[in-house]
């Protein structure tokens, strides 16, 4: 190639890359439309699963799920939805900017944003006591749930969670698609085309040690992710998430609320010894589950095990049993909980 065509290469490469991005998230829209409902409340337009069983009582909290990072709520509804039989309902959210949910920049990107948002969603729908299950990112919006809306929040469960300050940053990508000029233009170029790409590897990852489920992606709905506004979302969460957090983590002593805390000895993804410990440390009313060898995806490879424990800790909310735990750092063996 002489240098002539090398440039006109060059010059054109933004413009393809552009309408591929363009009509590949048509593509998507077309093929992975909004299967829940749609109600607006705290500035965002809300994708959900609202999962009601004719046999559960008022007097009983709803299970509101929080996904993580680089997901929807797609990701535990396949994992919890079939653990809880007709004795509770289940809410599954898209947080804002993910899955099919709108976003109102750059307010959420705090964690405590979200949250109140999601509080709002909460008394759109009528629910008056919910008992709140989040994972990895999405713990953090469930730790801030409990700060802001603690007349409606019963019950916890932070399963791998990513809710402290930890040393160093995150990976590039995140911190470019963030940026304000160069994100945009990055999100609508590469992040398509290269994140689908590399995303079964991604997901190995993930999971590692534990396999990925059959049909994952699919299942979930992946290529929802990589749509240019969706990944920018996803990546101003994750690029602002420790400078939210080392200011939300201190308030976590005024969570008494009871709380389980779930986390995998082989996760590679976010730090049990600063997150889950952390937890154990601040919360005031904390119990520990650990899950020997398990990754960073726990509620896929050992969803029965935590929604046990969540089903007993449900079901002493609703004799309006006192839960008090001896919180604090502690080790534990597979399966076991403190």
């Amino acid at each position: 190639m002489d240098t002539q065509a090398l440039i006109f290469f060059l010059a054109a490469l933004p413009a393809v890359l552009l309408l591929y991005t363009l009509v590949r998230s048509r593509h998507i829209a077309g093929k992975q439309a909004p299967k829940g409902e749609v109600k607006t409340a705290g500035g965002v337009r809300f994708h959900y699963h609202y999962l009601k069983h004719s046999s559960g009582s008022e007097t009983r909290p709803v299970l509101v799920f929080i996904h993580g990072a680089s997901g929807n709520a797609l990701d535990q509804k396949i994992a919890f939805e079939g653990r809880f039989g007709e004795d509770y309902d289940l809410l599954f959210v898209d947080r804002p900017g993910l899955g099919h949910s709108s976003r109102k920049a750059p307010d959420h990107n705090d964690p405590i944003e979200q949250a109140r948002s999601i509080g709002a969603l909460l008394d759109a729908l009528g629910i008056s006591s919910c008992f709140i299950v989040g994972h990895s990112l999405g713990a953090a919006v469930t730790a801030a749930l409990a700060l802001e809306r603690s007349d409606l929040v019963r019950g916890l469960a932070f399963i791998a969670a990513a809710t402290h300050p930890w040393p160093g940053g995150v990976n590039w990508y995140y911190r470019v698609a963030a940026l304000p000029v160069l994100g945009p233009v990055f999100c609508w170029t590469l992040t398509l085309p290269v994140g689908e790409l590399l995303a079964p590897r991604a997901i190995t990852q993930v999971f590692a040690p534990d396999p990925v489920p059959p049909n994952y992606s699919a299942e979930i709905g992946l290529p929802l992710l990589f749509r240019p506004r969706t990944f920018r979302a996803n990546a101003q969460d994750v690029a602002n998430l420790k400078r939210y957090l080392s200011r939300q983590s201190d308030r976590y002593g005024e969570i008494d609320q009871p709380a389980l805390v779930v986390t995998g000895t082989d996760d590679s993804v976010v730090w049990p010894s600063i997150h889950s410990d952390g937890l154990m440390r601040d919360l005031c009313n904390a119990r520990l589950m650990v899950l020997e060898g398990a990754g960073h995806m726990p509620h896929h490879t050992h969803s029965g095990q935590i929604a046990a424990e969540i089903r007993e800790m449900m079901a002493a909310l609703v004799v309006g049993e006192d839960m008090r735990f001896a919180s604090g750092p502690s080790g534990a063996q597979n399966g076991s909980v403190r």
